[in-house]
């Protein structure tokens, strides 16, 4: 393992940093909202994610045979979610953290 990839781990483990110092609003409704596929749910962030078709495509290749009696897209999904892009600050699970930690809630 390169140090590049050591400090890229580290960074996803330890970004407490990023974390905001006040007590944020609980995150409602969705449980209510119906299951859409990975390509449907990932749409309305073609804008802020670059390159996110290309990687659910990636991801929904890789998860063609799920285990634990996941869908395609609950199995691509999560494997969407962990990827790691480069730069790190354009993987999904960097922005989405970003705008789980802000303040305005509509933003979700």
């Amino acid at each position: 393992m390169s140090a590049n990839d050591i400090q890229n781990t580290t960074h996803r483990f330890s970004d407490v940093a990023g974390e905001p110092c006040i007590m944020l609003t609980p995150i409602e409704g969705f449980n209510k909202k119906p299951l859409v596929t990975l390509e449907e749910a990932t749409e309305p962030l073609k804008k802020i994610v670059p390159r996110i078709s290309t990687y659910v495509y990636v991801a929904k290749e890789r998860a063609k045979n799920p285990a634990d009696d996941l869908s395609v897209d609950e199995s691509a999904s999560i494997a969407l979610y962990t990827m790691e892009w480069e730069p790190h600050t354009n993987s999904l699970y960097y922005i989405l953290n970003s705008a789980l930690r802000g303040e305005d809630r509509a933003n979700l």
